[in-house]
């Protein structure tokens, strides 16, 4: 009864859609739209790359350093000073007043880097810098 056209395979359509599209803009744009196109790659070939780029090993040694401060120094100290960051090595800590800043540079600096050293190793905390805020 009814007379169906034939379905035409995918490479034919594409083809056919290039060569019309390239007809209509004056250039053949197929190469460099063929070029452009990066493949699709396995989440699992990314991530390494990813995670390194990202730093995250060292970003999580860091947030660590800053969540154990508490459970690791002085209460004393603590209620005093607490720690703001953790950028290549070294730890900045934020003191509420001169007299603890003196107090903890003078007395305590050496007990603090012990500390955090022996938990998180020599090469995540290098050195502390207080300074007031």
């Amino acid at each position: 009864m009814f007379n169906c056209p034939p379905v035409t395979p995918k490479k034919q359509f594409s083809t056919a859609r290039a060569r019309i599209l390239a007809q209509w803009r004056g250039v053949d744009y197929a190469p460099l739209e063929v070029a452009r196109t990066t493949p699709a790659r396995l989440p699992g070939a990314v991530l390494p790359a990813l995670m390194k780029e990202l730093r995250l090993d060292a970003r999580q040694a860091e947030a660590e350093v800053v969540k154990v401060w508490n459970a690791l120094i002085d209460p004393v100290i603590t209620a005093h000073a607490q720690p703001a960051n953790l950028h290549k090595g070294t730890l900045f800590v934020n003191v509420d007043s001169s007299v603890w800043l003196s107090e903890i540079v003078r007395y305590r600096r050496k007990e603090i880097i012990e500390r955090l050293q022996h938990s998180f190793g020599k090469s995540v905390v290098q050195k502390i810098s207080f300074r007031l805020g």
